[in-house]
């Protein structure tokens, strides 16, 4: 047989073996694929998702120069635990100033009190006495008339010119008298407006004293604030002082990031139709692919990124281009996380949601 007819023959046996194959491959990548669409067509994942948490920004509430510096970089601390110590002497004697202006203000509103003690008997006291001078001038002038019109009656023989300029003297005093009396009576009357006089002057000194009770609780408050202590636990980050660092006030000194840490997915808006909180999810870290996270849908935010940036879309325009919008969603981390290799803030993770 020549070699030809040979060759020929045995590509024509092949062909069949060939297609079979090639079915064959076709049938399994078929199964495959529905296999692993039926496997995954409840889940739902992006890569457009980084880890998220809180951090607390630390300022300083007083002024002064940084006398002690307790932390450091990325240092883990707790809550209420010493961080920074700031010079206190100027805060220490205005605290020392207040408290005897406070003292001062004290012994002002004991003496306004004795004052209005003293008062509610003094005041009717001399206007009891102010109505007795007056009855007894009034008495007086009764009885110098009395005399001035019996030197008148008599008869001149029987009195002298200068006892009837006596009598009259006598009675003019004895009217001035009496007009006096009456003046130290009307000055002694308002008796009540008196007494309330020195009410309002101890209402005065009290108010004074609260105002000195302020001023030490503040002075007490910057002579605390001097002493700058943690308000969570977490790591410290972005530190941005030194000892001998003089601060202002308000001035942010570093930040606290907090130990719990979770996701946030920006899933296409046709990705969100079956998507609910609660749904389970499986997380997938880039840095750490060795951590295998779970959790849970936690919510979806009612509003696009586009929505809240700082430059959101005006699309009632001429020109509108239709774009497909992601809806942040949070997800709280469940298992998973290893306490040695804390999550940084804003790694790139790729969640998975079930929503089955």
């Amino acid at each position: 047989m020549p070699e030809d007819t040979q060759q020929s023959s045995d590509a024509e046996k092949r062909r069949p073996l060939v297609r079979i194959a090639l079915i064959l491959f076709l049938v399994l990548a078929i199964l495959g694929g529905v296999i692993y669409w039926f496997l995954t067509r409840f889940d739902i994942g992006t890569d457009d998702a980084f880890t998220a948490g809180r951090t607390i920004p630390v300022a300083s509430h007083v002024q002064g120069y940084v006398t002690e510096l307790l932390v450091n970089d990325n240092q883990f601390v707790h809550k209420g635990q010493l961080l920074v110590r700031i010079d206190n002497r100027d805060y220490v004697a205005n605290r020392d100033k207040a408290q005897a202006a406070l003292v001062l203000a004290q012994a002002r509103v004991s003496a306004a009190a004795l004052g209005v003690e003293i008062a509610q008997k003094n005041y009717p006291g001399q206007l009891t006495v102010a109505q007795g001078g007056l009855a007894e001038a009034k008495a007086n002038v009764f009885k110098a008339e009395t005399d001035y019109r019996r030197q008148q009656a008599v008869a001149r023989a029987a009195t002298t010119q200068q006892d009837i300029d006596y009598a009259r003297a006598a009675l003019d005093a004895a009217r001035a008298q009496a007009l006096s009396a009456e003046g130290r009576l009307q000055v002694a009357e308002p008796v009540r407006q008196n007494i309330q006089n020195t009410n309002v002057s101890l209402n005065q000194q009290e108010a004074q004293l609260a105002s000195a009770r302020a001023d030490l609780a503040n002075a007490e408050l910057n002579v605390g604030w001097t002493e700058i202590r943690a308000p969570h636990d977490g790591w410290i980050s972005q530190r941005n002082v030194e000892q001998g660092t003089f601060l202002s006030v308000g001035q942010t000194m570093f930040s606290i990031v907090e130990p719990e840490v979770w996701v946030i997915a920006n899933y296409k808006e046709t990705q969100i139709t079956r998507m609910r909180p609660g749904q389970p999810v499986t997380i997938d870290v880039d840095a750490y692919p060795s951590l295998a996270l779970h959790g849970h849908v936690d919510s979806l935010q009612l509003g696009t990124g586009a929505t809240f940036s700082a430059f959101p879309p005006e699309n009632a325009t001429g020109n509108y281009v239709k774009i497909v919008q992601r809806v942040p969603v949070k997800i709280v981390i469940d298992s998973g996380l290893d306490p040695n290799v804390p999550l940084p803030l804003g790694l790139s993770v790729e969640p998975t949601v079930d929503v089955q």
